[in-house]
């Protein structure tokens, strides 16, 4: 989680409001009957939610809204990069694959560096509609929430766009590549 003594300053919270807003603004596809001023008053309200958004962008997600669900009234940020983030690259999957690791060990994994951050990895299902808004990972590919009965097996699950076309793959969670990272998602 964010170190809840972290603090952005007044102008730096500013500018960073006028960043979403701007990306917001230019990507309508994403959120086309989401209003800003409803998503903007959400942030405002919750201080450690818009510092985990503050890291989510220094990484290089650009996240932006692609979700609302009305029912509970909350809104979903997803990484929008055009590629997985670079600060979310070259990771194994969990933990549990990282510590089976005996040589050449990743820093970190994708579950941990989402778990620190307060985000969540996108399901195969959440990263599926974030392609029908646009080609991403055309040359990374990202890690997403592995099922259980997958899991178990050792394995992990990550998706990519080629050849414009959705592809889901699976490898040992254990693996790692430099174009291979996660892409998060954090409700508000």
């Amino acid at each position: 989680m964010i170190n809840e003594e972290m603090q952005l300053s007044l102008t730096k919270s500013n500018e960073f409001i006028s960043l979403l807003k701007a990306r917001f603004g230019e990507n309508m596809i994403r959120h086309v009957d989401i209003k800003w001023e409803n998503v903007k008053n959400k942030i405002l309200l919750n201080k450690e939610k818009l510092i985990t958004l503050y890291e989510m962008v220094e990484t290089g997600g650009e996240p932006d809204v692609i979700f609302y669900d009305l029912n509970k009234d909350e809104y979903t940020f997803v990484y929008c990069s055009e590629q997985s983030p670079k600060g979310r690259r070259t990771v194994c999957y969990d933990n549990e694959a990282l510590q089976k690791r005996k040589q050449n060990k990743p820093n970190s994994s994708a579950i941990d560096m989402a778990n620190e951050l307060g985000i969540e990895l996108l399901t195969e299902e959440e990263y599926r509609k974030l392609q029908q808004l646009g080609n991403f990972d055309t040359k990374t590919s990202s890690w997403v929430k592995t099922p259980d009965n997958i899991r178990k097996f050792w394995g992990a699950i990550f998706c990519d766009c080629r050849y414009d076309t959705f592809f889901t793959y699976h490898n040992g969670a254990e693996s790692y590549y430099s174009s291979r990272g996660f892409r998060g998602s954090l409700t508000i």
